[in-house]
């Protein structure tokens, strides 16, 4: 950039300014720019070193890429790019208007090739992300509890869906968040310390989704915490959270990961309550 220009703040005038210096880089800062174009999410959210893994760069070189956009070290780059991930995904219009031209074009083949592929990366990402304790400390909370409690709304309610059908059909205590109804605040407010609440929210994160896991754990209500990113509000909120980030195709993110998760939550929290004998079971009620 011309000395003395200031680095822009907006997403949309950084994202013109790499792709117009794209050509004008060098190789490895070029795979950056490609990189970031491409991802933006992770660039929002991933360490350093996880990003320079997945653009295939040394940690140093994103250091050089931003200051060669302006900026005086790589955090400043990345907090207009978080800025811009926390704000909105673009209205579901003007996905399908950005789609007229280019792959997505050429019909319903070229869609499912690109949501397979999706579906294959965030299903890599989430083996990847869940290696350490946290899932099963998320198991072990869930399993002891009387009653689960499950909240998501917007793209994060199917999975809580699909959790409350799993779970009752192994007989496991649990009951959706009814949004629908306007009682979620009231259900919360009848759970105890022994408990469980289970939220789950993406960005830009569902502010219900976020005040149900804040009064639960103001009643002390341990609450497991389904989310995308170690920046999510949730993160402060959870005993224990669990990381799914999802790839996306045209905008439009898959939910595999979050499916092989949340069957793999409700299968082995029904393992775990019939080794330790169980509590609850088909003959409770709901």
């Amino acid at each position: 950039m011309p000395s003395g220009d200031a680095p822009p703040q907006d997403f949309a005038a950084l994202r013109a300014l790499i792709a117009r210096r794209r050509d004008a880089l060098p190789k490895r800062l070029a795979q950056i720019a490609d990189f970031a174009l491409r991802q933006p999410q992770d660039i929002a959210f991933r360490t350093v070193a996880e990003i320079a893994a997945q653009a295939g760069v040394p940690p140093s070189a994103l250091v050089r890429f931003a200051q060669a956009l302006g900026f005086s070290g790589f955090s400043d780059l990345q907090a207009v790019f978080r800025a811009h991930a926390r704000d909105r995904w673009p209205d579901y219009d003007v996905r399908l208007e950005a789609m007229r031209d280019g792959p997505a074009a050429e019909g319903p083949a070229a869609l499912l090739s690109g949501f397979a592929e999706a579906g294959r990366q965030s299903l890599d990402r989430l083996g990847a992300a869940l290696e350490g304790p946290a899932l099963g400390q998320a198991v072990h909370l869930l399993a002891q509890a009387d009653s689960i409690c499950l909240a998501a709304s917007r793209r994060a309610y199917p999975i809580a869906a699909y959790l409350a059908y799993a779970l009752r059909r192994l007989h496991t205590r649990c009951e959706l968040a009814d949004h629908a109804g306007g009682l979620a605040p009231e259900q919360v407010a009848l759970l105890t310390p022994r408990d469980a609440l289970l939220a789950i929210s993406f960005t830009p994160y569902a502010p219900a989704t976020i005040e149900l896991a804040a009064s639960a754990q103001r009643r002390g209500v341990p609450v497991v915490a389904v989310t995308d990113s170690a920046f999510s509000p949730l993160t402060q909120l959870a005993a224990v959270w669990l990381e799914v980030a999802e790839a996306d195709h045209l905008g439009f993110r898959s939910l595999a990961a979050s499916f092989a998760l949340a069957s793999t939550l409700a299968v082995a929290v029904a393992q775990e309550r019939r080794r330790r004998g169980g509590h609850g079971g088909i003959e409770q009620k709901f």
